[in-house]
């Protein structure tokens, strides 16, 4: 995942959030850019923590089209994936967004412990929160 800016603290993100992931294809588009392109960009412009496109080899989704990177049957509209963890609340704000953007596709949410979020310092740089934090159990209740 990319990080925030040296700029902005990081403190505080450890523990449960939630981790959003948007299924769509490398064609999609949305005002003329990359679809994926334009959903990174909001991300960041709004400050969530980060934001990971995946290029996929091969897929296919509502429509049963098959994509792939294969030669012989070679498509230019491979399966794209975005990645963003963050609070649930924030996920749960940026959603009516990203609705709007997307024409066709798959949101999907789910929990995630985050253990680790920092962003590469040299020594003298870094918090006594630099450990990862391994402590603690999953909520069972709601699981």
């Amino acid at each position: 995942m990319t990080h925030g800016s040296p700029d902005r603290p990081m403190h505080g993100f450890k523990g449960e959030r939630v981790l959003m992931r948007i299924h769509i294809g490398e064609r999609d588009k949305h005002r003329g850019k990359p679809l994926y392109e334009a959903i990174v960009e909001l991300l960041r412009a709004r400050h969530y923590a980060g934001a990971t496109v995946l290029r996929a080899v091969m897929g296919f989704g509502a429509t049963a089209h098959l994509r792939t990177d294969r030669i012989e049957v070679l498509s230019l509209d491979l399966p794209i994936v975005i990645e963003c963890v963050e609070t649930e609340e924030r996920i749960a704000a940026i959603l009516p967004e990203i609705d709007r953007m997307i024409e066709g596709g798959l949101i999907t949410l789910e929990r995630a412990k985050v253990i680790m979020y920092r962003a590469n310092l040299p020594p003298e740089r870094r918090t006594a929160s630099w450990q990862m934090d391994l402590t603690g159990l999953w909520d069972e209740e709601g699981a």
